[in-house]
């Protein structure tokens, strides 16, 4: 994910802000800017983050106050144009910027009438020229004023040549932290870039702005008010800071989930919220009338997702949906048919069975519509066009926040294609976006309430189990394939799923009282059949684990235990549900004594058949 430093004071600036940078997972490209008495000097490169070193090495730069950016690219390719810092014409003004500016191409657009030239692809290059605009002397004057008409996110850095004892930061959105030492200061995307250097931070809210010398600072809000920001000393190491104080990678994605969801949604909503903008398919509305079919191929979890975007995609859209596992997909002779679309999923996008895939359906006239995590990436060189998912890079090996910045990606993709087709009316689309809208809050609610499911997974009769079931049906289906994906990945317990229609066809064999079964359960049009499935599962003394919706206590009647999710509009509720299967397969595993983030036996990303 991208992410953001700064520093003022005496130590050697450009040694912090690379520093900062290393603690920065994922990223295409880097650079640093410091001013001096030349003015602005800054240093980019494309890639690794070693490249930007034996660059600076080359070509030393130094000064006491510097911005510092290693970008994960949304708007245009990974290069060395597109990496930040951004500068404005004049070469005065820098600055580094993590999140995503809304309303770019509107302001992109009249900044290029008054004659300002553009030198990236990127939306975050707009923000310095509007800086510029307003820049009269104070440079914190000029970042507020400039923010008030940007719709976003942002984390933003801002150097410039006129205020060389000044460091201003912004944000809105994105996180942002200030730190303090002795005659100095620090600025991050988080506290793992600057913890080597203090523990005095302050967490600045959204809307504001901070001006940054070497003996303090000033807050205000964009309307500017001024603000008291409170002192915070942080105590953790630097191994809990790179994980934000998480004991694991995959707990901290788990707990990102509402602000990537969030992020995969924004600015691809109109602004009366009735329709949906996908700026980076490529494939025109000509094309997606014609379409007789769409072919969705995918690994792991993002079959899982894949699965409820079928369901999705059929249901509201009306166009016949395969999936298909993409190790399976060529050796089967599909029959690609004229004007289909061919949907590749992929976290990585370098998955190499999702790859030769690409390539099959491709070679026989399909038009590819990829939906991946990694701007650059395979599998999105190769296709006609791509909905970036925004959920930044997942360390640990089991996925979390990419599964449901995925189904959010099918989500927006049926809208986009149900407004095209004509199948949903304007109230329909604009009920949905509503309910959507909601999500990333009751994925927060859900994270705030973990303790019942933390208890859960203590309980011997669970935290010891040999095997497990996943039980779902309709859209959630797919959910219990990714519960129990996720229980057998990082907790090595055995567990597979069912659509809970098929559990008398033969799993129903398996049930004892020592077996536990996961039954996802939340109201709906197939509620009633699922608690059928229940009701059988407990006539043969199964452990049944039941997900409901809050104020469902009837289940309980039927359940050993039950964990609860907030009320959801139904096709939504695999991105809800996810969220307890997951913190439910990671507690079982860490009261197992498993390593969550490395798996045995398992890589990141598969790069081979």
């Amino acid at each position: 994910m991208s992410g953001v430093v700064g520093y003022i004071g005496d130590k050697n600036t450009v040694e912090v802000l690379v520093a900062g940078l290393h603690r920065i997972k994922g990223h295409d490209s880097a650079g640093v800017a410091v001013v001096n008495d030349q003015g602005v000097s800054a240093v980019k490169s494309l890639g690794k983050l070693e490249n930007l070193e034996a660059k600076l090495a080359a070509q030393p730069v130094s000064g006491a106050v510097g911005i510092g950016h290693a970008r994960w690219a949304t708007h245009g390719v990974p290069n060395e144009t597109n990496a930040h810092p951004h500068f404005d014409a004049a070469d005065e003004i820098a600055i580094v910027h993590n999140g995503i500016i809304e309303n770019y191409q509107e302001l992109r657009e009249a900044l290029q009438q008054e004659g300002v030239t553009f030198r990236s692809q990127t939306d975050s290059e707009t923000l310095v020229h509007l800086i510029r605009k307003y820049y009269t002397g104070d440079l914190f004057k000029a970042v507020q004023q400039a923010l008030q008409g940007v719709k976003g996110a942002w984390a933003l850095g801002v150097v410039c040549k006129n205020n060389p004892d000044v460091l201003v930061v912004a944000r809105q959105g994105s996180p942002l932290v200030v730190g303090f030492g002795e005659n100095e200061a620090f600025m991050g995307s988080d506290v793992s870039a600057i913890i080597k250097y203090t523990r005095d931070v302050v967490y600045l809210d959204h809307g504001q702005v901070c001006e940054i010398r070497c003996d303090g600072i000033k807050v205000e809000d964009l309307a500017g008010n001024a603000v008291t920001p409170e002192v915070i000393h942080v105590d953790w190491d630097d191994s809990a800071a790179e994980k934000d104080g998480f004991p694991h990678f995959m707990l901290k994605e788990i707990h990102q989930q509402p602000e990537v969801i969030r992020s995969t949604l924004r600015g691809r909503i109109s602004d009366d919220g009735c329709s949906i903008n996908l700026s980076d398919i490529n494939i025109s509305e000509e094309e997606i009338k014609a379409c007789p079919r769409i072919s969705i191929v995918a690994c792991g979890t993002s079959w899982h997702a894949g699965m409820v975007g079928k369901y999705l995609i059929e249901r509201f859209a009306k166009i016949p949906v395969e999936l298909d596992l993409a190790s399976e997909y060529r050796y089967r002779d599909p029959i690609v048919e004229e004007n289909s679309i061919f949907i590749p999923v992929s976290q990585s996008g370098e998955t190499a069975d999702t790859m030769e895939a690409i390539r099959l359906a491709k070679s026989q006239g399909a038009k590819i519509l990829a939906v991946v995590n990694t701007v650059g990436s395979s599998v999105a060189r190769e296709s006609h066009g791509v909905i970036y998912q925004q959920a930044g890079p997942e360390i640990s090996i089991a996925s979390t926040k990419a599964y449901t910045t995925q189904v959010t990606s099918f989500v927006l993709l049926t809208l986009w294609l149900a407004q095209i087709r004509g199948t949903m009316t304007q109230d329909q689309a604009k009920e949905m976006i509503e309910h959507l809208r909601t999500l990333p809050e009751k994925v927060q609610a859900v994270l705030e309430n973990q303790d019942p499911i933390k208890a859960l997974a203590g309980k011997p009769k669970y935290r010891d189990a040999q095997s497990a079931f996943f039980l779902g049906r309709d859209y959630n289906y797919p959910s219990a394939l990714e519960g129990a994906l996720k229980l057998k990945e990082v907790s090595y317990i055995h567990a597979e799923a069912y659509p809970g229609g098929e559990v008398k066809h033969g799993p129903i064999a398996l049930v004892t009282n020592e077996l536990m079964v996961v039954c996802v359960a939340p109201q709906g049009n197939i509620y009633d059949k699922m608690v059928s499935n229940i009701q059988a599962i407990k006539a043969r003394a199964g452990l049944v684990i039941s997900i409901a919706t809050e104020g469902d206590d009837n289940i309980q009647a039927y359940s050993d235990d039950v964990l609860y999710i907030p009320e959801c509009y139904e096709p939504f509720t695999p991105i809800l549900v996810a969220i307890p299967l997951q913190l439910f397969a990671y507690y079982v595993a860490t009261n197992r004594g498993c390593d969550v983030d490395q798996p045995r036996n398992l890589a990141k990303s598969v790069i081979v058949e």
